[in-house]
Order: structure tokens, then C-alpha cells, then sequence
């Protein structure tokens, strides 16, 4: 059983009084002490620039060229807060009940009503920074609505959130990074974690640029790198994504939680080709004016201009009159396939249906629409070279984001002592299932709001670790990653990384995607197993290990991949039931919703490694409802 270190108390006031009763390190000492942050994204940056003005002398590491490139930009849509500035009945402890179903009663309730509770604050300070929010016409800031909601909480800038978003915790960085308190170290990537008597003391880098390896060593380290998304090949995600530094985390003993946990955004572009890099998101927040529809006629060609109202299935206001198009995201994808699978899906493929704003413009004027969502029609017409104003977009889902992740507890420290996990790096506040705009959120609450808390509380009990770089440990694990950095560029084979990692992706979501049953994930782990031994044989790494070398990137993370589905497919088939993104055939209810099984897997599941080709230790944290009561979700 693992602890998750919850306060005591009533669950509106655990947080209060958790930091209250949490040790602090006094301004003088903090100096004395360092800190690792790997990634510069919302969670990144916020926590960096946080913890440096708090006094920590912080090291800030990132892949891209600048922590401006860090995926969060690519966000749109919004971000949630409870402030209930429309006055439609939003409250702490709504945001709180609708995360916990949405994510199928499968979070840790304690850390999503904190979540619920900081996220008022979130906005004042994103306001602070200048973060350019839409607002009404008298000054106020606006506010949409999206899925899984009945009211509109969601915050937003267009449909650029995540960019502006991102500008302000860069902004306050990078004012850290000149007085001197932040080291910024871009162009650098994580590829193992040190581990000194099972304390967490730094990390091991490759120079991407040059080549070398770097150790660096602290007293505490932050991993928020963002979600694995990428195992599957084709996903919403940048292509520079990966799972590598969490997965370094895990065979260096921290353990995985839930890594089954996929999230299908129901509104991307389809895939228009076999060799397709990557897919494209269209925002969730189309989804307050757009309406989902396939036609009535199984096998119809016609132009959708071309059908008449009365032969158009708008499925999901049809089977869900409350929540209709703005049904949670999952159900919204699973509908979609549905249909699709019927035989009524659009396009060439078949496999897309339409959202259409005919008559939200004809509504509200297509100048309207414009300033809402224009960059997301402009993005739109320039991929598909069609115009949305005049022509329905054609959607369909497509791997977005993770809610599974390295393990933490309450106060986002993982297994390993010194470890802490932010953002879409950890699995606590999503379930099974993370509401749209909440991304967004989780990664800057943890960054401004918990972790500025918890590692104080960590370092003034665990004090100094004083590990240098000289360290035996240090060295040895330097040592292990030139070792398989050398393997890697000795392999000359004749398939390139793209094809195993394409082979790899057309698995998963075969398999593991979508929708998910015994037979195709026991037929997954025969295929992954023996398409990582190929890759081993027979991918070709071309250059040398001390340059500037991508595809040398690539085939690491990659390689990674390879050893990381095999634990996300044990975890799929261990779950034997449906809950949020995690959706087992074998257990749906008579109307095709997910089926829970709370007497058997009402828990998180954590893995532990015990080496490549071994089974995993499963340990479980049990999951107790006090505020929100266990029942089959329902958007009728």
C-alpha cells in the first residue's frame, strides 16, 4: 500500500491547514540550498521562476532552443478557474465534483480540491503578468464554456491560451535568469536521474549541440516534462515529446501510475496519409459553437451543404440533452468512432465526422465567430485547404494528452525521496479522464501555488545532500549513459528510427488505443517485445555520438518507448473494467458507456521495474470517495 500523505481534516480545509503545519526554511537559509527543474513548460517555468524568488539557487534545463518552445504553447483552447465571474453557479466545489466524475472516480480527491481551491488564484496572477485575456465589452474578463461543465469557468486568450500563458511564467523566468538566481541550460536533455542512497541528488544531461555529457547534482530535484503521448506515433503532442525522463525515473526506482490512462481529444484534424508526422488539435472551445454531426444516410457522399437539416444526426445532443456537444472528452471521441464504425463517417477516409458553425454565424455573424476562433479557422483552412466559415470542419479524435504519470503523493514528492513530479509528468489530479482547460491549470498550480510549499517542507526536514559531481555514484551513472549512447550509434542496421517508432504507434492504438480488450493486449505484448529486440538488431543511427545528432535523439527516446508501452499495455490488461479514457469492451453498460468496477479497481496503480523483459511490481494506493459519491457517470 502506498501513502499518499493526506492531511487530516475536513476536505475544504486539508490544504490550509497542510500549510500551516508544513516546516519552512528561513530566507537566509533557502540561499544555501540548490535545485534541479527539468522543463521549461507552465509547470517548469512556474515552479523555476517561483522557488528562485523564493531564494533557491535554481538550475532550469530544457531540449528546445529556448523555454518559449516548450510543448505548453501549443494549448488553445483555455483554462479553468472557479471564480464564477457569469454567475451561473460555479463554486470550489463544483470544479472539484465535476474533475472527480470527469475523470471517472479514479483521482485522488484531496489533491483535486486543492487543485479547485488554487485555481482562483491562478488567474490573478497570469492578470498580474499581463497575460492578454479575452474580456467583454466592459472590461471584464470573459469566460466559455467546455466539456464536462454545465457552467463556464474557462479563461482564455483566443485560441493561443497556452502560448500567452506560457509568455508570462517565461517572462517571470527569464527576469529570474538575469539577476542571477536561475541558470538556464537550454539545449540540454535528461537522460537519467542519480540516486545516492535512495535520495534523489541530480541528474545526467547530453549537450545536444556538442555532444558531451553533463552531470549536475542538488539537493532536491523537479521533473515536469510533460506526457508520453508520443508512444503511439501520431498524436497531437510536438514531435519533440517523449517519455524519457520519466521513464530514466522509473528503472531508477520511481514508480509509474496508471500509464493505461490516455486521453482521445475527440476535435483533431484527421489523418489524411500513411507517413503522416503528427496530427493537429483542433480546440475543445469550438465545441460551445460548432455541432457534431454525421449524416442520417449510412455511405452518404453528398457535399454536406447537400443534406437537408432532417437527414443530419446530431448524435451527441440527441443521446446527451444535458451536456449535448460539450460532453466530457472521452465520451465525445468514443461517439465519434461509433458512428464512424457504423459506416457514417465523412471524407475520403470515412473516418471523420463534421463540426459545423452554419448556425452559430448564422446566428451571431461570422465577425463574431471570427474574433473568437479565427487563428483556429485560419489554422484549419491552411492544412485541409478548406474554409470552415463556408464549409463544416471535418474532425476526428486522436491521441492529446496522459493522465497517467510517475507517481507522487500529496505533496507531489514520488517514491523516491527528493523526487518531486509536476504537471502531466505526475498522475494525480485527472483520473481517468482530464476535462478540457484543466491542463492548463494542474501545471500552474503545482509550479506557483504547491511546489513552493511542499519543497520547503521536504528540504527543511531532509537538509543538504551534499553529492558533487565527483561522486562514484555520479560517475557511475554517467558511465551507463555513454554505454548506451555507444550502443545506439553502433547500430547500423536498415530500418530507420521512424519506422520502429511508426510500427510501435500503429500497436498502441490498435491495441491500446481508443478502445481496448484482452485478446489485442496480450497479442500487443507478444509484438512489442520482439519489435524492440529488431529495433536492437537492426535500426540504423547514422553520426556520432559527440556532434549534433538527431536521429541519435530520437532513437533514445524511441528506445525508451519500446520498454515503456510494454508496462502501459500490462497496465491496460491488468485493469479489467472501463473508467474514463481507459475503455475495456469487455465492460460497457447495455448503452456503451464505460462500466466501472469499484470492488476490484477503485485504486491507482503504481509499477515498479525490476529490468527489461521482467514483470513489474504492481502496488496499489487505494482511492476513498468522503465528498463525492461513487456512481455511474451520466451527461444525459
Amino acid at each position: 500500500m502506498l501513502d499518499a500523505k493526506i492531511p487530516d481534516g475536513p476536505m475544504a480545509e486539508k490544504w490550509t491547514r497542510h500549510k500551516f503545519n508544513m516546516k519552512l526554511v528561513n530566507p537566509a537559509n533557502k540561499r544555501k540550498f540548490n535545485v534541479i527543474v527539468v522543463g521549461t513548460g507552465l509547470a517548469g517555468a512556474s515552479a523555476a521562476a517561483s522557488l528562485s524568488e523564493m531564494g533557491y539557487h535554481v538550475k532550469s534545463f530544457c531540449f528546445q532552443d529556448s523555454p518559449r518552445r516548450a510543448h505548453s504553447i501549443a494549448a488553445q483552447g483555455g483554462i479553468n478557474a472557479a471564480k464564477n465571474y457569469p454567475n451561473d453557479g460555479d463554486s470550489v466545489h463544483r470544479l472539484f465534483y465535476d474533475t472527480v466524475k470527469g475523470g471517472d472516480y479514479r483521482s485522488r480527491e484531496a489533491n483535486v480540491h486543492r487543485l479547485a481551491e488554487v485555481s482562483v488564484n491562478i488567474i490573478d496572477q497570469c492578470v498580474a503578468q499581463g497575460v492578454p485575456f479575452a474580456r467583454e465589452y466592459g472590461g471584464y474578463l470573459d469566460n466559455r464554456s467546455f466539456g464536462g461543465a454545465q457552467v463556464s469557468r474557462t479563461f482564455y486568450a483566443r485560441g493561443q491560451t497556452g502560448q500567452q500563458l506560457l509568455l508570462g511564467a517565461y517572462s517571470a523566468l527569464m527576469k529570474e535568469s538575469a539577476r542571477g538566481n536561475v541558470e538556464l541550460f537550454t539545449r540540454r536533455e535528461m537522460l537519467d536521474l542519480i540516486v545516492v542512497e535512495g535520495r534523489t541528488v541530480g541528474i545526467v544531461t547530453r549537450n545536444l549541440i556538442t555532444g558531451q555529457i553533463e552531470s549536475h547534482t542538488a539537493d532536491a530535484v523537479i521533473l515536469a516534462t510533460g506526457g508520453y503521448g508520443n508512444v503511439f506515433y501520431l498524436s497531437t503532442n510536438a514531435m519533440g515529446s517523449n517519455v524519457t525522463a520519466a521513464w530514466r525515473a522509473h528503472r531508477r526506482g520511481a514508480y509509474f501510475a496508471n500509464p493505461c490512462y490516455t486521453q482521445i481529444h475527440p476535435t483533431c484534424i484527421p489523418v489524411h496519409g500513411d507517413f503522416q508526422s503528427k496530427l493537429t488539435l483542433m480546440s475543445e472551445s469550438l465545441r460551445n459553437d460548432g455541432r457534431i454531426w454525421v449524416p442520417r444516410n449510412e455511405g452518404d457522399t453528398r457535399r454536406p451543404s447537400e443534406i437537408p437539416e432532417e437527414e443530419r444526426n446530431y448524435y451527441l445532443e440527441e443521446k446527451y440533452p444535458s451536456f449535448g456537444n460539450l460532453v466530457p472528452r472521452d465520451v465525445a471521441s468514443r461517439n465519434a468512432k461509433e458512428w464512424c464504425d457504423k459506416g457514417f463517417g465523412v471524407g475520403a477516409t470515412k473516418t471523420a465526422v463534421y463540426l459545423d458553425f452554419r448556425d452559430a454565424i448564422a446566428r451571431d455573424g461570422e465577425d463574431t465567430i471570427r474574433a473568437k476562433y479565427g487563428n483556429l479557422f485560419d489554422m484549419y483552412e491552411r492544412i485541409v485547404d478548406d474554409n470552415p466559415y463556408q464549409t463544416p470542419m471535418m474532425i476526428y479524435p486522436a491521441v492529446h494528452y496522459t493522465m497517467g504519470g510517475l507517481w507522487v503523493d500529496y505533496n507531489l514528492m514520488s517514491n523516491l525521496d527528493g523526487l518531486h513530479v509536476l504537471g502531466e509528468a505526475n498522475f494525480s489530479d485527472h483520473g481517468a479522464n482530464r476535462l478540457g482547460a484543466s491542463a492548463l491549470m494542474q501545471g500552474l498550480a503545482d509550479g506557483y501555488f504547491v511546489i513552493p510549499y511542499t519543497l520547503g517542507d521536504y528540504i527543511a526536514k531532509a537538509g543538504p545532500a551534499g553529492i558533487g559531481t565527483d561522486h562514484p555514484e555520479v560517475k557511475r551513472v554517467e558511465e551507463e549513459v555513454t554505454g548506451r549512447i555507444d550502443k545506439l550509434v553502433n547500430s547500423k542496421g536498415k530500418k530507420t528510427v521512424d519506422e520502429f517508432h511508426r510500427e510501435l504507434g500503429l500497436i498502441m492504438w490498435d491495441k491500446c488505443g481508443m478502445a481496448r480488450n484482452e485478446a489485442g493486449l496480450k497479442e500487443a505484448l507478444q509484438k512489442i517485445p520482439e519489435l524492440r529486440a529488431e529495433f536492437h538488431e537492426n535500426v540504423n543511427v547514422t553520426g556520432s555520438p559527440g556532434t549534433f545528432n538527431q536521429v541519435l535523439e530520437r532513437a533514445g527516446r524511441v528506445s525508451d518507448f519500446l520498454e515503456f508501452s510494454e508496462v502501459m499495455v500490462r497496465d491496460a490488461l491488468h485493469r479489467g473494467e472501463s473508467c474514463g479514457g481507459h475503455f475495456r469492451e469487455e465492460s460497457q453498460t447495455d448503452e456503451g458507456e464505460a462500466k466501472r468496477n469499484d470492488d476490484e479497481y477503485c485504486h491507482v496503480s503504481a509499477w515498479e521495474f525490476n529490468g527489461v523483459d521482467k514483470e513489474p511490481t504492481l502496488h496499489k494506493e487505494p482511492l476513498t470517495f468522503e465528498e463525492v459519491a461513487l456512481t455511474q457517470r451520466s451527461y444525459k
